[in-house]
């Protein structure tokens, strides 16, 4: 059982056979796919799966608390796996890759930003837009930890 049929299930969510293919897709996902995608993805595996279906299963997802909704300012929603290790997003507005990372010096300024403005912080959303410096190379420090994704694995890639 892939895991984000494992949070359904664990949530009580009646899981028809088409809600599994499409959480087993969400699950394999290594890019953040949006409704077009997932449906070519899940339409593969269950022929007839309709995209109402794919639209029906995301948001009953989403509002379940097993995915995450972003918009990375290409006008698609995309959806990824919502889980335990809290990352945010640097997205390249003219590629459309997608770095997903986790750096201890912004989760240490979050926190201590809203505790001067009086507030004591329960979650945050962090989306970064911008394009990548011909040359450049990241720069390894401690603290933070990031992962390259495609913005959608294409068709022909997908079956390599």
């Amino acid at each position: 059982m892939e895991r984000i049929e494992k949070l359904c299930a664990d949530r009580g969510m009646r899981m028809t056979e088409q809600r599994r293919v499409i959480a087993r897709v969400l699950s394999q996902a290594e890019d953040h796919p949006d409704v077009e995608e997932l449906y070519r993805r899940a339409s593969a595996i269950d022929p007839h799966i309709s995209i109402a279906t794919v639209y029906r299963t995301v948001r009953l997802f989403e509002e379940a608390g097993v995915v995450e909704k972003h918009d990375f300012g290409d006008g698609r929603s995309r959806y990824e796996e919502a889980g335990d290790d809290h990352h945010d997003h640097l997205i390249d507005t003219k590629t459309g890759e997608v770095i997903e990372f986790f750096d201890a010096e912004i989760e240490r300024l979050k926190t201590e930003i809203a505790k001067r403005l009086g507030f004591e912080l329960v979650g945050h959303k962090l989306e970064l837009y911008g394009h990548a410096i011909p040359g450049a190379e990241p720069v390894e420090r401690e603290g933070l930890i990031y992962k390259r994704h495609a913005a959608r694995v294409e068709p022909e890639t997908a079956d390599s």
